[in-house]
């Protein structure tokens, strides 16, 4: 607040390792580019953000940056610093981060187990800078979970720099939160849900109960996203329905998922699309009678989200913080084991996919439109700025 009393602008640093439109990192980059430009649309912030220009997982891998910063049309600068080597370290960012904490009035910090995480809470702890850190997941654990001891050592360190009275800890949901304030003790938790492009649906969506039905998984490959259950389930019960993969991950995983296609028979009735981004998602959620999400945890779930905005009800894993699905009928919520898959499958054949669209969609804009989102996280920066 300034001398008048009228509310001051906030200078936000958001510093992330990879940002839009390295679409290869999947949801939080679309997440994180979403909230920056709900805040610049506010009016009351001026906001930087501090990234890479890594757009993959090897050195070549790198976003066309033809200057710095990137001016984004939505009034806010992004700093592209050269990725020096694997998949997003920078030297350039480094040398860049103390300038930008200096700026800043509040730090935004994405990412765990990153180069970034250790230098920006060192620095936010020796400048007295309050930071507010997204782990986007990462702090949450499943069974298949590697290196927990190293993760352990990791954490302990990050709780010593921060400062309990200058430190947020950011959740997408309560589940999220609950879990991650284990792991990170010396942050105040709050839950501010990611928010959602709301898409214009050229056609009404129209559905045949009991007709074939058009299933789709968009997201990244790997393990801890349930899809070897999805294709066991779909191979209980393939007669009508058919799947379409949206994703890339480590050639050697996608290679064992289409191993398993192959065994069960199933090649007539799933088909690896690749990665899509941009209209190539558009497009796919267009194609798709309902969108499957049977991972074992998410923080929050964007493609659920997205699905919804687009129409395309759901069928979500019950670890997931989705049970609202349910609630607003606009999909099913059942455990990821093959059996239960198969037999959600069958039963949403049965259902009234249009009117469940409906539901989902109005529900999006109701409650996880981005401005909303915006308006929740604007709060949380000004009350750590009043408290200098």
């Amino acid at each position: 607040m300034n001398i008048d009393g009228h509310l001051s602008r906030i200078k936000i640093a958001h510093i992330v390792p990879t940002f839009y439109p390295a679409s290869y990192f999947g949801g939080p980059v679309f997440s994180v580019y979403g909230l920056c430009n709900a805040l610049a649309r506010r009016g009351d912030v001026d906001l930087r953000v501090l990234t890479t220009d890594s757009s993959g997982p090897s050195r070549m891998d790198r976003l066309p940056v033809m200057s710095f910063p990137v001016s984004q049309p939505h009034g806010y600068e992004i700093y592209y610093c050269r990725k020096s080597w694997g998949k997003e370290f920078s030297f350039q960012l480094l040398r860049q981060l103390l300038s930008m904490v200096r700026w800043a009035d509040v730090v935004h910090l994405t990412g765990v187990y990153s180069f970034t995480t250790l230098p920006v809470l060192f620095l936010c702890r020796l400048t007295g800078k309050p930071v507010v850190w997204s782990p986007r997941g990462a702090l949450q654990r499943w069974e298949g979970t590697t290196h927990r001891q190293l993760k352990a050592v990791w954490e302990a360190v990050c709780n010593r720099l921060l400062r309990p009275d200058r430190s947020v800890l950011h959740a997408t949901s309560t589940a999220e939160g609950i879990e991650s304030g284990v792991r990170i003790s010396r942050a105040r938790t709050e839950i501010v849900p990611n928010g959602v492009e709301i898409p214009p649906l050229p056609v009404v969506r129209s559905w045949m109960p009991g007709g074939e039905i058009r299933l789709l998984y968009l997201g990244r490959l790997h393990p801890k996203k349930g899809i070897e259950s999805l294709i066991r389930g779909l191979g209980r019960y393939s007669e009508s329905a058919r799947l379409t993969i949206c994703g890339s991950g480590a050639p050697g995983y996608e290679a064992d998922l289409r191993t398993l296609v192959g065994e069960l028979g199933l090649q007539d009735h799933v088909q690896f699309a690749g990665h899509v981004t941009g209209e190539g998602k558009w497009e796919a959620f267009r194609k798709a009678d309902v969108c499957i999400i049977p991972s074992y945890t998410e923080n929050f779930g964007m493609v659920v989200a997205e699905s919804l905005a687009h129409g395309v009800p759901v069928i979500v894993n019950q670890g997931l913080p989705w049970d609202g699905v349910a609630n607003r009928d606009c999909g099913l919520v059942v455990p990821n084991d093959a059996a239960s898959l198969a037999m959600a499958i069958d039963r949403v054949r049965r259902l009234d996919l249009s009117r469940m669209g409906q539901n989902g969609r109005r529900w999006m804009e109701e409650q996880f439109s981005w401005g909303r989102v915006a308006v929740r996280m604007h709060g949380v920066y000004r009350a750590l700025t009043d408290q200098n």
